[in-house]
């Protein structure tokens, strides 16, 4: 998928090494290393190859950090001097999937350790990421766990002031100064366990403590610049040779740890990839913050409107599991669900040859899949013709037919080579470009490296054509910050069979995860409110409460999932296709912006909803939950002062002329509780200077 121009292959240290592309750039001289582009640059000291960090550049605001600490951005136990350092830099096209960018590698040995740097820098883009991969030997790569405080001394003890042992960093930096606001984010999936996916820390950071997430912002109290990482890894509680902790804070001084393998995982042969991290800077308020993240984000995957953007419908949210799934039952779904306005019909497991553990009309298993060749086929009595029928009906009707599928688990995934042609195949034969991947489970590197090996050769195969839907819901996979280059995340299974779905606690999950995950790239459930309603007796927030319109308006920011069988709904629910239907015109420009949480939180009272920002204008999506006031006043990132014209685009919004007030606060009303409106705006007057 990718391509790759060479430009430059320098080994050892060269007088003068240099590349620009558009405005990023990457030179060695003496030794020097300065990578960098309009909005950031981070210098190096070459140090051998393992590069210390000299200083970080805000080149919007003009603010130069230089690093206090001598010691190498990368560090493992027992570190010894690098040797053999070589430097190259290549520009990578730009393809199907991801913007063109400025890849710098850095190569070098700690002993019997090779160890490789990939710097990618995009243009227009506050932030600069760095891949490592390592080949070789090792003594210990994970470092010590995170230790207790209150098993500490106290401070007149010089020896535990320097405590907490030595582990692997996968980058740092140092600005000093004693009046940094940290702000550290952790997340979690499992959501078949988990209700509450996102966790805010904030701290002045104080004597060297460690802290779990994904990401961390660092703003200085003295001038509100600041800077943030991103550990481009699973969510800390499932990630494999976790030693507790993903951050480490000591007054100004800010460290990465976690490489996601051990000395065990090391290949002689082979190189192994450690968890990514991201630095970016930004100056002004959270706004600026938030949006210096995403536009690093946005760059990993192009959100194409005829791959991406989707409402799709699965069946299984009707607890029906494979009993029903024939070519009779999905062609009279795929009838019902075009006239609902739906664009992707998926067919979950029971559409194949093989029998998983979930099967209701046999046991089967995931183990040892390919001991069946034709396991991932057509089940022949299902579907006589294949999936043909379904398929073209399906394109008459403008609905593409989409299928689950679940890698060969068994050995790290050894079998991905076989995975890889069996969805090929589907994709060749019938016209299939997405997957809903299930079942994951990634106990170690090895896997993880085959599974990339699986995805970037499909992708590789369809032309970049294949969208993954990554389940989220259960075992040690991905999360909301790897994997990003190849599709989008299966957010939770929730079913009123159970009485766990609610509304608000699917609008409270999206609102939260989209400050720092873009919404664009979260599957989000809307089920049939009218089945099991008995269920729900006496329940303020019943799904039947709520107009089936409303609960599709939940899943607007996000990519919309019609959890449901269309068979299953009364005629009346049909009337949402012209909702949807209007929708999806603006689906795309909707999701081109940047989507962040405005109002409170949901919690099935509140006044609540997002705004999609898009330069001097985007949308708005306002939620009146089971609220008394009629009218009332969000917080929003407007401008203050800002005059915003507002245009009805879906639900019960008037056209209105507003002036924003302190904290972006424009006033919104909604005729009743339990209704939504969805407006583009437009500011036509800036506020004055």
């Amino acid at each position: 998928m990718r391509h790759t121009l060479p430009i430059l292959a320098a080994g050892l240290l060269c007088g003068a090494c240099a590349f620009a592309q558009d405005d990023c750039y990457s030179r060695l001289r003496n030794d020097t290393l300065t990578i960098g582009n309009s909005r950031i640059e981070r210098k190096f000291v070459w140090n051998g190859g393992n590069l210390v960090t000299y200083s970080l550049t805000d080149k919007s605001s003009g603010q130069v950090w230089l690093n206090r600490t001598p010691a190498p951005d990368f560090e493992i136990p027992g570190n010894a001097e690098a040797t053999a350092g070589k430097y190259s830099s290549v520009r990578v096209g730009e393809t199907g999937i991801h913007s063109e960018y400025l890849e710098t590698t850095v190569e070098f040995s700690l002993g019997a350790l090779a160890v490789r740097r990939v710097y990618r820098v995009y243009g227009d883009t506050p932030a600069i990421a760095c891949d490592t991969y390592l080949k070789g030997r090792a003594v210990v790569l994970a470092g010590e766990r995170a230790s207790n405080l209150g098993d500490r001394k106290n401070i007149e003890s010089k020896e535990d002031m320097h405590a907490l042992g030595s582990s692997s960093v996968l980058d740092r930096f140092n600005p000093g100064g004693f009046h940094w606001r940290t702000r550290i984010v952790e997340f979690q999936d499992v959501t078949d366990w988990n209700n509450n996916l996102v966790f805010e820390t904030d701290v002045i950071p104080y004597r060297k403590n460690h802290y779990r997430g994904n990401l961390l912002f660092a703003r200085s109290g003295e001038n509100d610049r600041g800077f943030f990482f991103l550990k481009e890894a699973p969510c800390s509680n499932v990630q494999p040779a976790y030693q507790g902790y993903d951050f480490t804070a000591e007054f100004g001084n800010f460290t990465v740890s976690g490489l996601g393998l051990t000395e065990r995982d090391l290949d002689d042969g082979e190189w192994m990839r450690t968890y990514g991290c991201v630095v970016g800077v930004w100056s002004g308020g959270e706004l600026e913050q938030l949006t210096a993240l995403r536009s690093y984000q946005k760059q990993l995957r192009k959100q194409l409107p005829g791959r991406d953007e989707m409402v799709m419908m699965n069946t299984w949210g009707d607890r029906s599991q494979d009993t029903k799934v024939n070519e009779r039952f999905c062609m009279d779904e795929v009838r019902r669900a075009a006239r609902l306005g739906i664009t992707h019909f998926q067919i979950d497991d029971g559409w194949q040859v093989g029998k998983s553990p979930n099967s209701a009309v046999a046991k089967g298993s995931f183990r040892n899949i390919w001991d069946n060749p034709d396991y991932w086929k057509p089940d022949p009595e299902k579907y006589p013709n294949g999936l043909h029928p379904v398929v073209e009906l399906g394109r008459e009707l403008g609905v593409e037919i989409c299928l689950w599928f679940n890698p060969s688990v068994q050995d790290g995934y050894a079998d991905w080579e076989k995975d890889a042609r069996a969805m090929i195949a589907l994709h060749d034969e019938y016209g299939i470009r997405t997957f809903k991947i299930d079942g994951l489970a990634i106990p170690d590197k090895r896997a993880e490296a085959n599974l990339r090996k699986l995805f970037d050769r499909v992708l590789a195969e369809t032309d970049g054509r294949v969208v993954f839907n990554l389940d989220a819901t259960a075992g040690r996979r991905g999360g909301y910050h790897m994997f990003n280059e190849y599709g989008n995340v299966f957010l939770e299974n929730r079913y009123t069979d159970w009485q766990n779905y609610y509304p608000y606690w699917t609008l409270r999950n999206l609102w939260m995860l989209s400050k720092y995950v873009p919404a664009e790239r979260l599957q989000i459930e809307f089920l049939n409110k009218w089945r099991n309603a008995g269920k729900y007796a006496g329940d303020r927030f019943a799904p039947a409460n709520y107009a089936f319109g409303y609960l599709f308006a939940v899943t607007m920011a996000g990519q919309p999932l019609a959890w449901m069988e269309a068979g299953g709904l009364p005629d009346e629910a049909l009337a949402l296709g012209r909702e949807i239907g209007r929708y999806r015109e603006v689906q795309h420009d909707f999701h081109s912006g940047v989507i962040l949480p405005v109002g409170d939180e949901p919690s099935g009272r509140s006044w609540t909803g997002f705004q999609s920002l898009n330069g001097d204008r985007g949308y708005f999506i306002f939620f009146r939950e089971q609220h008394p006031d009629r009218r009332t006043r969000i917080g929003t990132w407007l401008p203050e002062g800002a005059t915003v014209r507002l245009t009805p685009v879906l639900g019960s919004g008037k056209a209105a002329v507003r002036k924003a007030g302190r904290r972006g606060e424009l006033e919104v009303e909604l005729p009743s509780p339990e209704d939504y409106a969805m407006y583009r705006y437009e500011i036509i007057r800036k506020p004055k200077p």
